[in-house]
């Protein structure tokens, strides 16, 4: 082994090394006391149960929101769900398999970055970039105050797309494949972070088109083609999640929460660490993160070269652009471009501007000297622990049996966005039988019961009304000795649920959930994607371009 890969292998082992230590934490007994954390779970204990009765792509939820049933995993990213659910399977209780996923995608995210990095800038800047981006103090907010599951993997995915980005343009083979399966994952982690961080991708691929690319038509091509295949993969769950969303109370939950969540500027400069709720979590920056900033702004002036003026200027504009639209004298911009309300809160942002520092923080390093290396790395991740480690620890943490997440469970795991618009955001209680008479006298015996299936025999007594509590949403029909019935869902007294009508007799009820057109024809589209990744897979493994 040359020194070179000394070099570069044992950077990478002591980046391992490092990224471990703020995970010791989680290997205290029970589940982090989080924001969102106890609510993740029960959704990967639902999102398993559906995936284990068959279905590839679950999208009902049949044990939330007291058991009436919820489409929220139509509407909210299913790549941590299938990570956390491949844990499960081979043992791992919900609780352990979802720390797992915390823990596997927080050494990933800096191990992508310094794949990147050491490409772009080096070895050693490579690693400051990775510590950066591992080390920033959002990032412990996503893991230990908010549990944001979706936000935290997501952070895999820029790094991994820049670097495949740069492998395209040096003519890797493989390149344009990397960049359609990490888009797909990227879409996959977190809808919103997903849109945050596509203005970043066509960002650097301008770069790379003006100052490394020599074949610059085959690289737009390969390079636009390579991302919607990455939205024609993840199609499965993003057409459904965007032009079904108008069934759910999504505009009417969250609007207006963006004007309320604005930063002031001064809390990205000094923001005390707080296991608080909304606004309450710190907006620090990171101190290690303003001090490269500040040495940034040197390295800039003192740059004579137009490629990393360039750079470094695209940077630096990512960075405040990204703190600017985090505070209130962004509501004009927040208020005329109707997609940044996706977001949520503006301090999502966070996920872009600690991106940016871990670039910044690589233009840096490469312009260290290469005699001074070894101090700065020592000195990087010593303040990267000094002013970090005591975030490295959940507030508290709860032990409870595993069969409270996988049983019937009181929220609907998320803000009541993703409730049917024709239903009230939250139910109240749970249901007395799966199904119940509300006009007219029957009995009935249920005969098979799953997430997307109810059977039920029932001997009707006269012409009887039938309430089935489970909360209707579009791929919901009911049976009755297989003809389809008629249904009813706006009842004011039974809001949201499915309501319908048997005559007197002994009926075969079947109360069934399955894909609508649009869901069918998302499907294909993935099928699609994935027969044209395999080609292109078969095509760089024949053809090496020149």
């Amino acid at each position: 082994m040359s020194g070179h890969d000394m070099k570069k292998y044992g950077l990478l082992l002591l980046l391992l090394a490092v990224s471990i230590l703020p995970l010791f934490d989680l290997l205290h007994r029970g589940l982090p006391v989080t924001h969102d954390g106890q609510d993740h779970v029960a959704r990967i204990a639902n999102f398993y149960l559906s995936l284990s009765e068959g279905h590839i792509v679950p999208r009902w939820a049949g044990n939330l929101n007291w058991g009436y049933g919820h489409p929220i995993l139509m509407f909210l990213y299913p790549l941590p769900s299938y990570m956390a659910s491949l844990f499960h399977l081979v043992g791992f209780s919900f609780v352990d398999a979802t720390k797992l996923v915390f823990a596997i995608t927080y050494i990933a995210s800096i191990s992508a970055m310094y794949l990147w990095g050491r490409a772009q800038f080096g070895n050693i800047p490579g690693f400051i970039a990775a510590l950066l981006y591992g080390f920033a103090p959002y990032r412990f907010v996503d893991l230990y105050v908010r549990g944001a599951i979706g936000e935290h993997v997501a952070f895999i995915w820029p790094p991994v797309i820049f670097w495949a980005l740069l492998q395209l343009a040096r003519n890797k083979r493989f390149a344009g494949v990397i960049i359609s399966m990490t888009m797909a994952g990227l879409i996959l982690s977190h809808n919103a972070i997903s849109l945050m961080v596509l203005p970043l991708v066509i960002l650097y691929g301008l770069y790379l088109y003006y100052f490394e690319v020599k074949d610059r038509l085959w690289f737009a091509v390969c390079s636009l083609w390579s991302l919607a295949l990455g939205f024609l993969l993840s199609s499965f769950f993003w057409i459904p999640a965007f032009f079904e969303g108008k069934y759910t109370l999504r505009d009417i939950v969250t609007k207006g929460d963006i004007y309320d969540r604005f930063v002031d500027p001064v809390k990205f400069i000094m923001s005390f660490w707080s296991y608080g709720g909304g606004n309450e979590v710190s907006k620090f920056l990171g101190f290690l993160q303003w001090l490269v900033i500040l040495a940034c702004v040197v390295v800039f002036w003192r740059t004579k070269k137009k490629e990393i003026r360039w750079f470094t200027g695209g940077a630096f504009a990512v960075l405040f652009g990204s703190l600017f639209l985090m505070t209130s004298a962004s509501e004009f911009i927040w208020q005329k471009v109707q997609l940044l309300q996706k977001f949520q809160f503006p301090w999502r942002l966070l996920t872009i501007s600690v991106t940016a520092t871990s670039v910044i923080g690589g233009i840096v390093a490469r312009a260290v000297p290469k005699r001074l290396g070894f101090i700065v790395i020592v000195f990087v991740t010593v303040v990267s622990g000094l002013t970090t480690f005591r975030m490295w620890r959940a507030k508290e943490y709860i032990a409870r049996p595993e069969q409270f997440y996988r049983d019937i469970y009181e929220s609907t795991t998320d803000t009541g966005e993703s409730s049917p618009i024709w239903s009230i955001r939250f139910m109240e209680r749970k249901p007395l039988a799966p199904i119940e008479v509300i006009d007219g006298k029957a009995m009935f015996t249920t005969v098979r019961r799953s997430t997307t299936q109810h059977r039920y025999e029932v001997v009707a007594s006269k012409k009887t009304r039938i309430v089935e509590n489970t909360l209707y949403f579009p791929g919901w029909k009911i049976y009755v000795d297989g003809s389809e019935a008629s249904v009813e869902f706006q009842d004011p007294q039974y809001r949201g649920l499915m309501t319908f009508w048997l005559e007197e007799g002994t009926h075969g009820v079947n109360v069934v959930f399955g894909e609508t057109k649009l869901r069918q024809a998302s499907n294909a589209l993935s099928i699609i994607g994935i027969i044209l990744l395999v080609g292109g897979i078969i095509t760089a493994k024949r053809f090496k371009r020149t």
